[in-house]
């Protein structure tokens, strides 16, 4: 039973004055050649028209980012700069793998405690289109000598040198040993980024790992991710997801506007998604591109306030951040991240899972969603792996991801934790309800997780 415990109201307290994303659209559609600064700038200058903010008061902009464009490496700064905030206010950028967005929330709330600040603009950007490749040493080698040469001879010679180290990068992919393949990698892809250096396992396969030590079917798993296109679809037919939505002008003429997510499937069926092959374990899998998130572009961002400030303002908050946790756990079972993270969450707010009105556990897969949920209501788990005395609790499907999740929404990796903060809080103030829960499994093997209170 709750002992519902949570502090009483304070000037200190960290509130979320209001939120704002653009749509998210799978990598290489509609977003595809805007750049994750302008997705940032487009969200956040819009956010400050919609609360007739004044960015002179900004104290600090703190956004998250994973695939940090080489032309603009502190995207926090360019972030803030493009959407008016004055120069002499500063900017940072910061990466925790999928929960950089949340990390951009949590730096804020600890600066706003602890009295070094009273207006943090946090957020994330991420282009998924525009992840930059990174070369291998010896072609980086051969492009850098073709760009110094000077005469026909050396040019050549140079050219020689980039077709030589292609060709052994080629004969080396061909290879069966990953030890030989490893000098001769052209370039790191979008994958190779997403795969843990430790145990050697791309996110997918940490997916596979939990769908087989938690037994779960590849029709749980279709299931699951056809009820996450149904809420989403839903979501969008009756205005609920326009809520959090600022359309984007695309460029070079800026005509065209994406208006609304592009991802959740109208129609999308049980057996469509049974047609789908496994993607990391071919011979024996169950995780699909169908019962997994999509590669996304997409920004989101808050705005964060003492309550002291906003109350000064005249701002009327609609959340109160009362508590955030990350923790960390094997890196192969990365997905479980939400059930280590989330119960000290909670016992810092003073609440326990079951006081929970709603909850948003960013969809990585299917598989690593509903291997959470069993996590947070076994016993055994509990107590070899948390050191708790008895489970977390159960969660409520009626409670989970009511509007859809990234498996309909997609992931963009470095904006997805502010994302499912703006979408929780949105929630709580539609319905009246009190209490939410934000939790995301991170890539490497950690979980984050928040605890908001509605304000309005």
């Amino acid at each position: 039973m709750s002992t519902k415990s949570v502090s009483p109201k304070s000037p200190r307290d960290v509130v979320i004055v209001d939120g704002l994303r653009t749509p998210f659209a799978k990598a290489d559609t509609k977003l595809k050649t805007v750049h994750p600064a302008e997705l940032g700038r487009v969200a956040l200058r819009e956010l400050f028209a919609r609360t007739n903010f004044d960015v002179n008061l900004v104290d600090e902009v703190i956004i998250g980012n994973t695939g940090s464009p080489s032309d603009a490496v502190n995207i926090g700064r360019v972030v803030a700069l493009g959407a008016g905030v004055p120069q002499r206010t500063s900017a940072h950028t910061v990466h925790r793998n999928c929960a950089s967005a949340l990390e951009s929330i949590s730096t804020g709330f600890d600066k706003i405690k602890a009295g070094m600040a009273d207006v943090v603009v946090a957020g994330g950007t991420e282009s998924m289109s525009q992840m930059p490749l990174i070369y291998s040493a010896e072609v980086t080698k051969a492009i850098a000598a073709l760009g110094g040469a000077r005469s026909p001879g050396q040019q050549l010679g140079a050219l020689a040198g980039l077709v030589g180290a292609d060709m052994k990068a080629i004969m080396g992919l061909l290879t069966t040993s990953p030890m030989a393949r490893a000098p001769y990698k052209p370039r790191i892809s979008i994958v190779e980024g997403l795969t843990d250096p430790f145990v050697g396992k791309n996110m997918g396969e940490t997916a596979e790992l939990l769908a087989k030590e938690w037994t779960l079917s590849r029709k749980e798993q279709d299931e699951f991710a056809l009820q996450s296109h149904q809420r989403a679809v839903a979501a969008m037919k009756n205005g609920v997801m326009a809520e959090e939505i600022t359309p984007v002008y695309l460029p070079p003429n800026f005509k065209e506007v994406v208006e609304a997510d592009i991802g959740p499937r109208d129609g999308q069926s049980m057996e469509a998604l049974a047609k789908l092959k496994p993607i990391f374990d071919r011979k024996n899998g169950t995780v699909t591109a169908g019962n997994a998130c999509p590669i996304t572009d997409g920004a989101a961002m808050v705005i964060l306030m003492s309550r002291e400030k906003a109350e000064k303002l005249g701002y009327k908050p609609l959340a109160r951040v009362l508590s955030y946790a990350f923790a960390g756990l094997e890196p192969e079972r990365m997905g479980l991240g939400p059930v280590y993270s989330s119960p000290i969450a909670l016992r810092r707010a003073g609440l326990e899972l079951s006081d929970m009105d709603y909850i948003e556990l960013n969809e990585a897969f299917a598989a690593q969603v509903l291997a959470c949920m069993r996590a947070f209501e076994s016993d055994k788990f509990a107590r070899e792996k948390l050191d708790l005395p008895k489970a977390v609790g159960s969660v409520d499907m009626a409670k989970l991801n009511v509007n859809g999740g990234a498996i309909a929404l997609g992931h963009p990796v470095g904006a997805t934790g502010t994302r499912i903060v703006l979408t929780l809080m949105k929630q709580l103030k539609r319905t009246g309800k009190e209490f939410g829960l934000a939790t995301l499994c991170i890539g490497g093997g950690q979980g984050g997780a928040m605890v908001i209170q509605n304000e309005s």
